[in-house]
Order: structure tokens, then sequence, then C-alpha cells
């Protein structure tokens, strides 16, 4: 199974709109995904699930259980003033280290309003993820201007469209 993180936990974030896309594809690809939405982590979790805590938040540890029994992973990330949401860092702060993440496999998706598509924010996940021992999928997208490529829940752009399914087919094949 292939998790696909929804790294902000704003409410109805165009970030879930790509992630559900982005499981669509997946499932027109035969490979069974699931979306873990940092929306719905605990309130509290940076206080109780965190450091001296880790391990003693259930709620939090059925997230933790998640990305341990899974192999592959997709990160929808938006760019969040100039890199990535503080949500998403402190997610990976309460995994068990180094466990969780090594010798994974990983693709990543960036988007922005703007017209970077989120790499800066790519580029800080990617050295964290790196760090952690994860192997990414070579090609990273990065979705600019993403409210303009998009019509209601689907993507306009036959550019990003062939990308993300260019992205999806390396992804199961790694």
């Amino acid at each position: 199974m292939i998790l696909i993180i929804c790294g902000t936990n704003r409410p109805n974030s165009t970030t879930r709109k790509i992630c559900t896309i982005y499981q669509d594809l997946l499932t027109q690809h035969g490979a069974e995904s699931r979306i873990l939405d940092l929306y719905d982590l605990p309130a509290d979790f940076t206080k109780t699930a965190l450091y001296h805590n880790s391990g003693k938040n259930t709620a939090f540890n059925e997230f933790r259980q998640l990305v341990e029994s899974s192999q592959k992973f997709v990160f929808v990330v938006p760019e969040y003033n100039y890199s990535f949401p503080g949500v998403l860092k402190a997610f990976i702060d309460g995994l068990k280290y180094p466990d969780s993440l090594t010798n994974k496999k990983a693709a990543l998706v960036g988007l922005s309003s703007g017209m970077q598509g989120g790499s800066v924010a790519l580029s800080h996940l990617t050295d964290i993820l790196m760090y952690m021992g994860v192997n990414l999928v070579g090609l990273q997208l990065k979705l600019s201007r993403i409210e303009a490529n998009m019509e209601g829940n689907k993507i306009s752009s036959p550019i990003y469209n062939q990308l993300l399914t260019t992205q999806v087919e390396r992804l199961i094949a790694f």
C-alpha cells in the first residue's frame, strides 16, 4: 500500500484535492493507497506525542503505525512561507527515529500559488528525508500557480496531468 501524506492541516486545502487526484491515479494503475491527512492529527500532538511523550498519545500512535507499516509514500506539500508547513515537520519529528522511514521509498509533489511550485519547500523536505534514509523518486513535481491550473477538483493542465501520471508509474515501479 502507498501512503499519501497530505502535508498540511489546513481545512479544505488544495493540497487535499491533489492527494485525492493522486490516489485516483494510483487506483487507475492498480495500486492500493490511503491518504493520511495531517488535518486529522490530534490537536495537541506537539505537546502529548513528541520528545519525552513519544509513544504516549494513543491517537497519534495510530498515525505512527500507519507510517511504520507502509513501504512507499507520496508527500504532497504546499509551500508556506518559503518552506513547507510546520505541522509536517512536527509530524515527522513524532515518528520513531530512525526506523519509521529508513530504506523506504517516496515521491514528492510540491505546489504553490506562486511561480516556484514549492521548489524550496521540496528542497527542505528532501534534506530531511534523505537524512532519515528515505529513497526518493527522481522526478519531483513542482506544481506552480496551482489554483490557476485547476477547475473544481480536477487539474486542468495537460502537462501537470502527464507529469503526475509519469511520477505515479515511476513510484509503482520503484
